[in-house]
């Protein structure tokens, strides 16, 4: 079994560096780091079974790391009762990644990122109002996290709503551990190519990003991150433009 994906050295470099930028924000939001790395990997090389699983070896690994001392944080009953509406959208999201063509895919991830940043651009939040929002909202979201790990925007909408602002990011946390959980353990009964190694000589690379997202953490928390998300709006729809470009051409 190949133990590196065969990538050209800027590729490798591009990957690098991608994956500082997904461990940043990561860490820094709370949710976001497949939701902002994805596109710009699929950029790279446009298969999104080759990225998935080092992006959920990485989930594992930091959201691991960051909630071994804040379980007392983690608002375990709101997040079983969501997962009761996540969990079959996410399964059928999930089986979707692995039947699905490349092309489609790739199509689903720049699609939604076109969405999340044009929100992000005009500043709308996403946000839920009613108890059916939060069906709707944690429905689509836990399909697109199944497709593709970029739910979370959708699914912070409604957390957001219920969670206390400092249990929001471990309890998005628990949640990811959760599903990552799953869709690596699908990708491995369906023999998925995991390259362990190559997610291994990427950690460091990570780690950088998440150091400096948990500095920037309580930052945004105290100042808001209106001024960044737009900022990455912008970059975002450039990214979305390009790729689907890409994909059709």
């Amino acid at each position: 079994m190949t133990l590196i994906p065969a990538l050209t050295p800027l590729q490798h470099l591009a990957v690098g560096l991608i994956f500082v930028w997904g461990g940043f924000v990561r860490t820094g939001l709370g949710f976001g780091g497949a939701a902002l790395a994805l596109p710009l990997l699929l950029l790279v090389v446009p298969d999104p079974l080759l990225f998935l699983p080092l992006i959920s070896v990485h989930l594992l690994f930091f959201a691991t790391l960051t909630l071994a001392k804040r379980l007392k944080d983690v608002d375990w009953a709101f997040l079983l009762q969501a997962l009761q509406m996540i969990a079959l959208p996410f399964v059928i999201g999930l089986f979707g990644l692995l039947k699905l063509p490349g092309q489609w895919l790739a199509v689903i991830v720049f699609g939604v990122t076109l969405v999340y940043a044009l929100a992000y651009l005009f500043n709308y939040e996403i946000r839920s109002d009613n108890r059916w929002a939060d069906r709707a909202l944690l429905g689509f979201g836990g399909y697109v996290s199944g497709t593709s790990l970029i739910g979370a925007p959708l699914i912070v909408a409604v957390f957001s709503r219920h969670i206390a602002a400092h249990q929001l990011r471990n309890t998005l946390f628990a949640l990811w551990i959760l599903l990552v959980t799953a869709k690596m353990t699908t990708f491995i009964g369906f023999a998925v190519p995991l390259y362990l190694p190559y997610a291994l000589l990427l950690l460091p690379l990570a780690g950088i990003g998440h150091y400096f997202g948990l500095k920037a953490h309580e930052h945004l928390l105290k100042q808001g991150g209106q001024g960044f998300q737009r900022a990455l709006g912008g970059v975002m729809i450039l990214v979305a433009a390009v790729g689907l470009w890409q994909v059709f051409h």
